[in-house]
């Protein structure tokens, strides 16, 4: 069978064109994550690990959407080789079962890994650049009109911290350090 894996980094971007290609190549299975790619904990990628069968192939658009790293790269098409299933990266034209293919594979995995670190390098120079001139202050600060008010009721003991966080939909870390600075 062949599985396909899509993945896009945000809910606002679009799988059309990972989607057509799966389609074109005759996937008959397809696991669509809206996760980054620097972690290997994302849904669908599971799913699809764990429906992988012997004998099957996952397709993917490019190694870039399967994996972020050469570690987890090389990780994750071991668990698909110890199944005794295919990997193909079209755009790479990697093909697990060849030598060439495992060679290409750890190759292009490196290359991708640089590519990002590249990426967060220019990321971490251009918000220098924007500090230095003083167009860039970080997040907008989380605030919520209703906090001074639920804080209190949290304070008093009318409501827990679980439920005071629940109410503001803040995560302890913020919630915590909100109390102390206000």
């Amino acid at each position: 069978m062949k599985i396909g894996y899509v993945r896009v980094s945000t809910t606002e971007q679009n799988t059309a064109r990972q989607e057509t290609l799966m389609s074109e190549l005759g996937v008959e299975q397809l696991y669509i994550d809206r996760a980054s790619g620097k972690s290997v904990d994302r849904p669908e990628l599971k799913k699809m690990l764990a429906y992988a069968r012997e004998g099957d192939t996952v397709i993917v658009e490019s190694i870039s959407r399967f994996a972020r790293n050469t570690h987890d790269l090389l990780d994750l098409v071991e668990q698909l080789t110890e199944k005794r299933v295919e990997f193909i990266s079209r755009k790479e034209a990697i093909d697990t079962p060849t030598p060439s293919g495992k060679f290409m594979l750890t190759i292009f995995g490196a290359v991708a890994e640089l590519e990002r670190e590249y990426i967060l390098q220019r990321q971490r120079e251009g918000i220098a650049i924007a500090k230095r001139q003083g167009k860039y202050t970080g997040r907008k600060p989380i605030s919520h009109p209703d906090f001074d008010r639920v804080v209190q009721f949290w304070q008093d003991g009318s409501i827990t911290a679980v439920e005071a966080m629940r109410r503001l939909d803040m995560k302890p870390s913020t919630f915590y350090r909100k109390v102390r600075h206000r």
